[in-house]
């Protein structure tokens, strides 16, 4: 576990700078396909990982980058897979966030992102088939949740008493709809009641406060008491890709969140605490700095795969 909340800081600060430096690779023409950040959910993927232990399964959506980062994925991989390079874990015949490392019981995310419900479920029955004291955590985005296989991935994981914790990162918009347009509850949460389940919704710019509720969640789960879902409600504070200038958000709504982001907030409290200082915070700022430009020139260096190898693992 990494709750400490100077470690929760770092790991915070190390996934916005390398989505900063996954958007600068992305408009120099670097990056194939889609570019896509968790700027304003740090908080919700640090956190939420910062609970688990190795043996735990983890199933991150694209803007989760933090939560890879806490479960051990090096900044090395991050970026061969970007780039889509020979060395990256789908060696280069995919890039962005479709990849999965199962070293380190990462797995996800596929473009339809609910899909992922009923496979980490699948994961968190074979952890209690075999006994393995492991839990799965999963998460889905206000949109998603609001398909079938969230339905029938949560009630096949209440009904078996699964361990198993789903987090509904509530950003406020599925891509350019607004919540509003997408459910009449007042809280995601209080679809628990229906599984028979806890449910809970927290506030997701508050990397300390997700971590006690993820945590509370987890060891119940490994305790044999079944499944919770989590609503932490943040903001999506860049379009939905690199692409997206996310025209569709009132610009007071996103100065509105803009005050509350989740590393000024945690940087804050630190400071006065006394826990950081200017100093610690300058060379923890150049060490990820550092550590970043290491791994993308290394990515760069690496090659792309051999034209032959885009036939590997395709079945139809």
């Amino acid at each position: 576990m990494t709750t400490e909340p100077l470690k929760l800081y770092y790991y915070m600060k190390l996934a916005r700078e390398c989505d900063t430096a996954i958007l600068r690779l992305y408009r120099q023409g670097k990056i194939l396909g889609g570019a896509y950040t968790g700027t304003g959910n740090e908080a919700t993927a640090v956190g939420s990982a910062s609970v688990l232990e190795p043996r735990d399964y983890l199933f991150p959506l694209h803007r989760d980058l933090g939560a890879h980062l806490v479960k051990g994925q090096t900044l090395r991989n991050i970026f061969l897979q970007q780039l889509g390079r020979r060395d990256s874990l789908t060696g280069g015949r995919d890039g962005t966030g479709h990849y999965a490392d199962p070293a380190l019981r990462i797995y996800g995310n596929v473009s339809h992102l609910a899909a992922m419900i009923p496979v980490a479920v699948g994961a968190a029955l074979a952890a209690k088939i075999r006994r393995e004291d492991a839990v799965a955590i999963s998460f889905i985005g206000d949109g998603g949740s609001n398909v079938g296989d969230f339905h029938e991935g949560l009630n096949m994981a209440a009904v078996l008493k699964l361990p198993f914790v789903l987090i509904i990162e509530n950003n406020q918009y599925a891509y350019s709809t607004p919540a509003s347009r997408q459910f009449a509850a007042k809280r995601l949460s209080d679809r628990a009641a229906g599984y028979g389940i806890p449910g809970v919704t927290i506030d997701g710019t508050d990397v300390l406060a997700v971590a006690d509720a993820c945590r509370l969640a987890v060891e119940s789960a490994r305790r044999g008491g079944g499944p919770s879902l989590i609503e932490s409600v943040t903001m999506r504070m860049q379009g939905h890709s690199a692409s997206d200038d996310a025209a569709y958000v009132p610009p007071a709504l996103l100065e509105e969140w803009r005050k509350k982001d989740p590393i000024d907030r945690l940087e804050r409290m630190l400071l006065a605490e006394c826990v950081l200082t200017a100093e610690r915070k300058a060379g923890m700022e150049a060490e990820i700095a550092s550590a970043i430009r290491l791994a993308v020139g290394e990515a760069e260096a690496n090659p792309y795969p051999p034209p032959g190898d885009a036939g590997l693992g395709v079945y139809a």
